[in-house]
C-alpha cells in the first residue's frame, strides 16, 4: 500500500549544499525511481504501470515529447518519466471530505509541493460566489454553470480556451473546434511560453514550425551542438539518443551558462558499462557561454564559415535558399570584440567549435528553452538555421534543425489546431468538413490573454490541464487578473496553484490521465499524440480510474459542446464521445498528413507526419526557398552591480509540477528557494555563500517585483549569471518582457539586483 501524503506543508527555505555532481542517471537514478513508485503506487501496481510506459501496446508517458526507437527496452522510461506517471497512477486521493477541510485560504497557503502530493481529484468540484470551500457538484450542473456563463458574455471573444501540452490529439481538436464554432481563436497554449520562438523562426526560415530530425538521425551525425537545454533533468532519454551517436563516432557540443551532469557524463542504468563502468563521457566541447550570448556566437561561426574557402555548400546555396547575399554581408560584419563580451567565450573556444563544424558533414543542433525565452529568441534561432542552411544540413540524413519539446504532446496540439493565429487553409478545411463559419480574427496568446482578464476584456478561463497560474510570468499580475474573471475551470487530475487562484465562481473538473483506461459507448478507447519529431502514435491506460466520477477529456469538451451549442451545433459531439474514431476520421479530413488516420495508427508504432524540408527539400515558405536571415545581433546588457537571472527546473522537477525538494545533479537537497551565483560574483556583491537574499528584478517600466528569501549558493555559473528555480522566480518576470515576434516571456534574461533578505 502506498505512504499517505505529507501532512504538513515541509520548509524549504533551509536546503543542505554540496558540490555538484559530474554524471547523471546510474544507480541512484534506479533507486529513486523505485522509491517513489513505491511510495505512491506501491510495489505490484508500480510494476504493472511502469512495464507499460511508452510500450507500443501501452501508454505514452506524461511526461516529455522525447520520441522512443521502434525497439523499445522493456523499461523505456526515465526517472523523471517514473515520477510522473508515479503521480498520476498514485493511489492517493482528493475526495469532497479533503476540500471541506481544507478551504481556499488554506490551499492559497501551500506550496506546489504539497498541493500536487495530495493525490488525484476525485469528484468535480464547485467553488460559489463568495464561498471559502468548494463543494462537490454533478457533472450536470458543472456544465450547466459553464454554458451560463459563456452564453451571457458579450462576445465569445471574452472567453479564453487555454490547453496544456499532455492533452491528447482527440481532445486538442474537439477543444479548438468547440472553440471556434462557439466564436472565438482565443487558444492560447503552453507553447506560446515555451517554444513558439522556435516555430516562429523555422516557420519563417523553412517553412514549418517544426524540427526536421528523427531519432535514427540523431545516431547518425557527425556532431550534435546541444544549445541552452539540458537533457539530464528536463528530457532524460535523451542521454541515450547521444550515448548511441558518440559510440558511432559523433563530436558533441554544449553551449550552457550552467555545467550539467548529463552532458558531462551519462550512466546509463539499463546498461553494464552505465552501472559499473563508469558510462559514457558526453561533452567533447562545453562552451560555457553568458546567458543570451547564442546568437552573436552563431553569427560569428557563420562569419567563419562563410569567409573559409570550401566551406559553404554552394550548390545547396544555390538551389534551394534566399537571400544568401544580404546575410552573408551581415555576417562578415561581425565583431570579434563584441562576441567575445556577448559570450564571455575565450577566442580559442569559439575557434574550437568553429574547427569542429568544418569537419562535420552531418551537423544536428538541438536547444530548448535557454535559446526560446529572450526578447531576442526568434533571431537567435534563425541564425541557427543560417549555421545549418551554410552546409547544406537540412535536408540531409543525420542533420538538421532539432527544438525539443517539453510536454508529450505540446506539439500534437497545435497540428490540431490549438493556434490563436490559424492558417486560412486551417479555417477553411474546417468550415468545408463541419459546415458552419469559424471566425478569422486572431485570438489571444498566453501574454495577452493575461491581459485581457487583467483588463476585463475576457470573463471566463477555461484550461484544459496545466497549471497556469503557476506557468506564467509576473505571478501578481497574473493572479490578479485571473481573480477578476467571473468564472475559472480547470480540468485536472490533480491539485496546483491555479485551483486556489480563481475567479469569483471556479470549477475543477476531474479528468481522466494517461495510465487510466477509458471506455465509453463504444467499448475501450485510445487516443493519438505527437512526439518531438513528427511521430503520430497510439495511447492505451491500463489502470481503474481514480474514480467512477471522472470523465476523459473528449467527453468533456464533447458535453460541454453540447451544453453549450444546443441543437444548432453542426457536428455530432455525442458521436464523439462514444468512439473516438469517428474524431480520427474527421481529423483525417482536416488536417494534411493525417489521411487514413485510423488506419495508418492502428499499426504498432504509428506514423510520421510528412516534413517537407526533410523528406524532398522542399520549403514552403513564402519564397519557395529557405530563407536566409540577416537580423542585427543582440545581447543582454547588465548594468553594473546587477545579475541576469535564468528561471530553471530542479532535477525533482517537470515543468510547474514538483516531485520533490531536491536538485541532486545540482548538489542541492532539501529546498527550492536558492540562488546559483558565481562566487567571485557573490563576493564583489557582498554576498557569502549561505547568506540569504531577496532577489528583485529591474524593468523598464520601473516596477519591483520581489522574491524573498532565496539561499546564495556559490556554483560553477558563468560570470554576471545567475539562475533560480520557477515557478518560485515568475514574479520576477515581467508581463511584457517577452519576444520579438513570438511573445513568449523572456524567462532566461531576468536583470536582478541582490538585496539582503529581511524574511530569513
Amino acid at each position: 500500500m502506498a505512504t499517505k501524503p505529507p501532512a504538513g506543508d515541509p520548509v524549504q527555505d533551509a536546503p543542505q549544499v554540496e558540490p555538484p555532481k559530474h554524471a547523471a542517471a546510474g544507480l541512484p537514478a534506479i533507486g529513486y525511481t523505485a522509491l517513489v513508485a513505491q511510495q505512491q503506487m506501491g510495489v505490484a501496481r508500480a510494476t504493472r504501470t511502469l512495464l507499460k510506459v511508452n510500450q507500443k501496446d501501452g501508454f505514452d508517458c506524461p511526461g516529455c515529447a522525447w520520441p522512443e526507437g521502434d525497439k523499445r527496452h522493456v523499461a523505456e522510461f526515465c526517472e523523471n518519466g517514473a515520477k510522473a506517471v508515479a503521480e498520476e497512477a498514485t493511489l492517493r486521493r482528493v475526495t469532497p471530505d479533503f476540500f471541506a477541510a481544507h478551504p481556499l485560504s488554506d490551499l492559497a497557503g501551500r506550496s506546489g509541493y504539497w498541493l500536487g502530493q495530495q493525490g488525484r481529484i476525485t469528484h468535480p468540484m464547485y467553488l460559489p460566489e463568495g464561498a471559502d470551500r468548494y463543494e462537490a457538484v454533478t457533472w450536470e450542473r458543472a456544465f450547466e454553470i459553464i454554458a451560463d456563463e459563456l452564453k451571457a458574455l458579450d462576445s465569445p471573444d471574452e472567453a479564453l480556451f487555454y490547453t496544456s501540452g499532455r492533452t491528447s490529439n482527440e481532445a486538442a481538436f474537439l477543444l479548438q473546434l468547440f472553440a471556434r464554432e462557439f466564436g472565438t481563436n482565443n487558444l492560447p497554449d503552453c507553447s506560446n511560453m515555451c517554444h513558439e520562438s522556435s516555430g516562429s523562426a523555422l516557420t519563417e526560415t523553412i517553412g514549418i514550425g517544426k524540427g526536421s530530425v528523427s531519432l535514427e538521425d540523431l545516431h547518425q551525425a557527425d556532431l550534435i551542438i546541444v544549445a541552452g537545454q539540458n537533457p539530464g533533468t528536463n528530457h532524460p532519454r535523451m542521454l541515450s539518443a547521444l550515448e548511441e551517436a558518440k559510440r558511432a563516432g559523433a563530436k558533441i557540443i554544449s553551449v550552457n551558462p550552467l555545467p550539467e551532469a548529463g552532458m558531462e557524463r551519462f550512466k546509463n542504468p539499463q546498461t553494464a558499462k552505465g552501472l559499473a563502468l563508469g558510462g559514457q563521457k558526453l561533452n567533447d566541447l562545453f562552451l560555457q557561454i553568458r546567458i543570451g550570448g547564442d546568437q552573436a556566437l552563431f553569427r560569428l561561426l557563420n562569419k567563419m564559415i562563410v569567409e573559409t574557402e570550401g566551406a559553404v555548400d554552394e550548390l545547396f546555396v544555390r538551389e534551394h535558399t534566399h537571400g544568401y547575399a544580404e546575410f552573408a554581408e551581415a555576417a562578415r560584419a561581425a565583431d570579434w570584440d563584441e562576441t567575445l563580451a556577448a559570450t564571455g567565450l575565450t577566442r580559442a573556444e569559439i575557434e574550437q567549435a568553429l574547427s569542429m563544424a568544418l569537419a562535420s558533414r552531418r551537423t544536428i543542433v538541438c536547444w530548448a528553452m535557454g535559446l526560446t525565452q529572450h526578447k531576442h529568441a526568434v533571431a537567435t534561432i534563425r541564425e541557427v538555421v543560417n549555421f545549418l542552411l551554410l552546409r547544406g544540413n537540412i535536408g540531409r540524413t543525420g542533420a538538421g534543425v532539432c527544438p525539443v519539446r517539453g510536454h508529450s504532446n505540446v506539439q500534437g496540439d497545435r497540428t490540431m489546431g490549438i493556434f490563436e493565429r490559424p492558417a486560412p487553409a486551417f479555417l477553411d478545411a474546417l468550415e468545408k468538413e463541419f459546415g458552419f463559419a469559424p471566425p478569422r480574427h486572431h485570438g489571444y496568446d498566453v501574454v495577452r490573454a493575461i491581459e485581457a482578464l487583467r483588463d476585463g476584456r475576457a470573463k471566463v478561463f477555461f484550461a484544459m490541464g496545466g497549471n497556469f497560474v503557476g506557468a506564467t510570468p509576473d505571478t501578481e499580475v497574473t493572479e490578479a487578473a485571473m481573480r477578476r474573471a467571473s468564472l475559472t475551470v480547470h480540468v485536472s487530475t490533480k491539485l496546483n496553484r491555479s485551483h486556489a487562484v480563481t475567479g469569483r465562481r471556479a470549477l475543477i473538473l476531474p479528468t481522466l490521465g494517461r495510465t487510466d483506461k477509458d471506455v465509453q459507448k463504444s467499448g475501450k478507447q485510445f487516443v493519438t499524440v505527437e512526439d518531438s519529431m513528427g511521430l503520430v502514435h497510439s495511447s492505451r491506460g491500463n489502470l481503474r480510474p481514480a474514480s467512477p466520477h471522472l470523465l476523459s477529456e473528449p467527453a468533456i469538451v464533447a458535453r460541454l459542446a453540447r451544453a453549450t451549442l444546443g441543437a444548432g451545433s453542426t457536428v455530432e459531439w455525442e458521436e464523439f464521445e462514444k468512439d473516438y474514431a469517428r474524431i480520427r476520421d474527421r481529423i483525417a479530413r482536416v488536417v494534411p498528413g493525417f489521411e487514413d488516420f485510423n488506419a495508418r495508427v492502428a499499426k504498432p508504432g504509428g506514423f510520421r507526419l510528412p516534413h517537407g524540408p526533410r523528406d524532398e527539400r522542399r520549403f514552403p515558405t513564402a519564397t519557395g526557398k529557405a530563407n536566409f536571415t540577416a537580423a542585427p545581433v543582440e545581447y543582454p546588457k547588465v548594468p553594473e552591480g546587477r545579475l541576469l537571472l535564468q528561471t530553471l527546473r530542479s532535477h525533482d522537477q517537470y515543468n510547474t509540477t514538483i516531485y520533490g525538494l531536491d536538485d541532486r545533479y545540482r548538489g542541492i537537497k532539501g529546498g527550492r528557494r536558492v540562488v546559483l551565483v558565481n562566487p567571485e560574483d557573490g563576493r564583489e556583491l557582498g554576498f557569502a555563500d549561505g547568506a540569504y537574499a531577496d532577489l528583485v528584478s529591474e524593468w523598464k517600466d520601473g516596477v519591483e517585483r520581489r522574491a524573498p528569501g532565496f539561499r546564495v549558493v556559490y556554483y560553477p555559473t558563468t560570470r554576471g549569471c545567475a539562475a533560480a528555480y520557477y515557478p518560485e522566480t515568475n514574479v520576477l518576470v515581467p508581463l511584457h518582457s517577452t519576444a520579438d515576434t513570438s511573445n513568449t516571456p523572456a524567462s532566461k534574461s531576468v536583470i536582478v539586483r541582490l538585496e539582503q533578505s529581511a524574511t530569513v
